[in-house]
């Protein structure tokens, strides 16, 4: 589902993920309240979700969103390379930040990576998620020892490996377990961390003295 005040820019965006065999839009919307009606009667996997909209903007819309029982993956798709924004959007339950000026073939593996349960953001913006919250620019909700003490060995080196920013596929191939097995640690350590998604994990990482900024973990 695509959802930005610019009817050109959602029919560009349809153009190009209808035109792929495994996806296809099925839902438009032009500000955040209509968004959230939309959603509720099509049930889109990933909604491509813009910023700055009239009325209800994405933000707001986006935490509507996750909210719900089965929430669909949110990607924010904006013009604002601002760190507001990407902090904002991660609070607000996004599974995911790119910028409108993004090459069609990274949109379309974004849109794949956040369908698929995992985080999307780039290296850079990580990097910054994390030096500002390092900074204090970022707060979260600590787990406390008690959680962390129930992860097992392996969860705390898939944790690890989460918060260097690596994807599942490159977890396996460090750790030598398949794809499905990094996947069942990482559901493993969510719940027990009783966190959201692999950007709160990291944040939880990194609060909790596994890694370090400025480090290689």
């Amino acid at each position: 589902m695509v959802v930005d005040d610019q009817l050109m820019v959602r029919a560009g965006i349809a153009a190009i993920v209808d035109a792929e065999p495994d996806l296809s839009v099925v839902g438009e919307a032009a500000d955040g309240a209509a968004a959230l009606e939309v959603a509720g009667r099509v049930r889109p996997d990933v909604v491509l979700m813009d910023i700055r909209m009239p009325g209800m903007d994405g933000l707001t819309a986006t935490a509507r969103l996750t909210a719900r029982p089965q929430p669909p993956r949110v990607l924010v798709l904006t013009t604002f390379h601002q760190d507001a924004y990407v902090f904002e959007a991660m609070r607000a339950g996004a599974s995911g930040f790119v910028l409108k000026d993004t090459e069609p073939a990274d949109l379309l593996a974004a849109i794949r990576v956040v369908a698929g349960g995992e985080a999307m953001l780039s290296p850079a913006v990580t990097r910054r998620l994390i030096d500002a919250f390092a900074g204090g620019g970022i707060t979260a909700t600590v787990p406390d020892d008690a959680r962390l003490a129930g992860l097992t060995p392996r969860e705390r080196e898939v944790l690890v490996s989460i918060a260097r920013g690596l994807s599942n596929a490159e977890i396996g191939a460090a750790l030598g377990i398949t794809t499905g097995t990094v996947k069942a640690h990482v559901n493993a350590l969510l719940t027990k961390l009783g966190v959201r998604d692999r950007v709160q994990a990291t944040i939880a990482a990194y609060d909790l003295g596994l890694v370090r900024p400025g480090a290689t973990p």
